[in-house]
């Protein structure tokens, strides 16, 4: 049955429903005034999906007469009635559709939720009065390509569609080697990279969304693939390795920032990047510098301090980025470490203050910087990765703080992020509902703060008839919880399946055979609901199978942490039970690596499955295997 009252994602600002409907004729006129061509692709979405979905032909026209007496649309993307630049109105009633907005981008905001409207009530609309408008500027997301998963070009399509459909006007390809430089074909040669040719058009379907695309290359430290090569090695703060958190990292990370080669270097990847790119900005990364201090920069950080050397090379980062027209942005984890130094950057710079637990200090943080008067956007993130299938309310808490935050100190944008630590092992739809709700706390935050995001994963991304999956996405996100231990940037269960008999001894550290078994219970009883759910969204064997084998992954790491519990408590590894036990793990993860390597490749391309996302597993099979030896 229909809703008189459709989901409406983002939730607009102001709604207010009458109590009568508007029948739409089988043919709809679309009267766009003061036709602006920009509009179109937007008329065009528009079409397609109530053509697909209800039968309905539009028809496109910059004049009304003759449709007087008929319901149609009317856009008006000139209104001065307006005050938003990305605002829009929009009024059912009295037989007619009419939408206004001051530019052609508030008009498309307008048609999407229009879009939602019709979609979600068939051929009687009802009345209602909307006028809508962001709190945040800029409102993106940033997807990490460079953790072994570049997805395809028709993923980013249909990825950039459900960004357009959700408000979103920015988004960033995180690279650190995914990028095909012609001049340094060793660093990218066995990871599909996005070419320059990928690029403008993927620049060119983000334009006609209203999404700008902005480039995004890490440029001082997370550069391992490319320090790892010979060509590039002395350029490495530290080329035998460093340490941090008790643990010795054998590759390097961080260029030295003393290394005369470094800027050149960067520089040449800047010139032939950045043409690809209509942004006007630019984010160079240069965050996680862990090992700077530790190798060539270690006697001038001992004597001038950390910040001091960082703040000293990202200027000169800054200067090769503004000598080509483009305004810098920067993830601000370094900095904030020293808040004095803040007030030394230029002002036109973008600051990205990122942090992903529900706790995170947005609101200090987010204060250094405005005190400082930097422009800055708060970076929340999806917590897709280390955990299968997300930690849904630490992400909704994440969400929600920094757009609190942001709107306290005057942040000018909100940027969402999606990781792949340690391969991706996650699959796309877990990232649905914190892409979602993030878009909405940054369309309007009291609109949204209390929002139920399952409808709309229900009817608009899944289309289940039987209203399921949204429900079962968001479960499936909080499983995290139900083992009783929690970790930080990641779930007990994800780190299993990524570490095996090796993990990590702290993490492993509270947990309990109660705890695991609780959890197994709880995903079992989640994925018993799968059996009853009606996808109708065009990959819906997809999404199933993606989560049928998470589910299996989920219950792996179950098993595992019950059978490492039982070694510790006094189980031999040579015994036969605990032999039978390890070659069920082993068989078990067998098939799960055997279908993960199938659902990778209907999504993403070939480059990185085996290096990044199968290759912990496989560590992990190889542990099982020692341990039948």
């Amino acid at each position: 049955m229909q809703s008189a009252k459709p989901v409406l994602y983002p939730v607009p600002r102001q709604v207010a429903w009458g109590s009568g409907d508007v029948a739409i004729p089988a043919e709809l006129v679309i009267v766009v005034t003061a036709l602006q061509q920009e509009l179109l692709p937007a008329v065009s979405r528009f079409r397609e999906a109530v053509a697909r979905e209800l039968g309905i032909s539009v028809r496109l026209a910059a004049s009304a007469v003759g449709l007087a007496d008929v319901p149609h649309v009317r856009v008006s993307p000139d209104s001065s009635d307006v005050a938003h630049a990305q605002g829009y109105t929009l009024a059912v009633g009295a037989g007619q559709i009419r939408i206004a907005a001051q530019t052609a981008e508030g008009a498309a905001h307008g048609l999407a939720t229009l879009k939602q409207l019709l979609l979600g009530a068939g051929r009687r609309v009802p009345e209602v009065t909307i006028s809508d408008w962001p709190d945040f500027a800029r409102r993106g997301l940033m997807l990490d390509i460079s953790r072994g998963k570049v997805p395809t070009m028709a993923t980013l399509y249909r990825f950039i569609d459900l960004l357009a459909d959700l408000k979103l006007n920015e988004f960033q390809l995180y690279m650190e080697h995914t990028f095909a430089y012609r001049e340094h074909p060793e660093v990218w040669q066995n990871g599909s990279p996005m070419t320059g040719e990928e690029i403008l058009l993927l620049n060119r379907y983000c334009r006609e969304r209203f999404i700008d695309l902005v480039p995004n290359q890490n440029s001082f430290g997370h550069l391992t693939p490319w320090l790892v090569h010979d060509r590039y090695k002395h350029m490495a703060e530290a080329p035998d390795g460093w340490t941090a958190w008790g643990l010795q990292y054998r590759e390097p990370f961080s260029l030295c920032p003393l290394e005369p080669a470094v800027i050149p270097f960067v520089a040449g990847l800047y010139d032939e990047l950045l043409p690809h790119f209509s942004s006007a900005y630019f984010n160079v990364g240069c965050d996680e510098t862990f090992d700077v201090g530790q190798g060539r920069s270690k006697a001038a950080v001992a004597e001038h301090g950390e910040q001091r050397i960082y703040v000293d090379h990202l200027l000169k980062i800054y200067e090769q980025v503004k000598a080509r027209g483009k305004t810098m942005m920067f993830w601000g984890d370094i900095i904030v470490k020293a808040p004095a130094y803040i007030a030394e950057l230029p002002k036109d710079v973008i600051a990205l203050e990122w942090g992903y637990e529900a706790d995170h200090p947005f609101d200090v943080r987010c204060g250094h910087f405005a005190a400082a008067g930097i422009p800055f956007y708060v970076c929340p993130g999806a917590s897709n990765w280390n955990t299968l299938t997300g930690r849904t309310d630490n992400a909704v808490g994440n969400l929600l703080g920094a757009a609190e935050a942001g709107l306290r100190h005057g942040a000018i944008g909100y940027l969402n992020t999606i990781w792949g630590d340690r391969g991706h092992q996650d699959y796309q739809p877990v990232s649905y509902l914190p892409i979602a709700y993030g878009a909405g706390v940054s369309w309007a935050l009291e609109a949204n703060r209390e929002a139920d995001v399952v409808p709309f994963l229900d009817q608009r991304v899944f289309m289940d008839r039987s209203g399921q999956i949204g429900a079962v996405m968001r479960d499936l996100g909080n499983v995290y919880q139900s083992v009783g231990k929690l970790v930080f940037n990641g779930s007990l269960l994800g780190h299993l399946i990524q570490q095996g008999p090796a993990i990590r001894p702290h993490l492993m550290e509270g947990a309990t055979a109660e705890g695991f078994d609780r959890g197994a219970a709880v995903i079992r009883e989640i994925a018993a609901r799968l059996d009853s759910v009606q996808l109708g969204c065009e990959d819906a064997a997809l999404v199933l199978g993606e989560l049928r084998n998470a589910v299996r992954m989920l219950l792996h790491a179950c098993s595992l942490g019950n059978f490492l519990l039982g070694r510790e408590a006094g189980g031999e590894a040579g015994s036969s039970v605990d032999k039978a036990a390890v070659a069920a793990l082993a068989l078990d993860l067998d098939a799960i690596m055997a279908e993960h390597r199938l659902l990778w490749l209907a999504r993403n391309r070939i480059g990185g499955l085996e290096e990044m996302s199968l290759a912990p597993l496989r560590r992990v099979y190889a542990g099982y295997k020692e341990l039948l030896a």
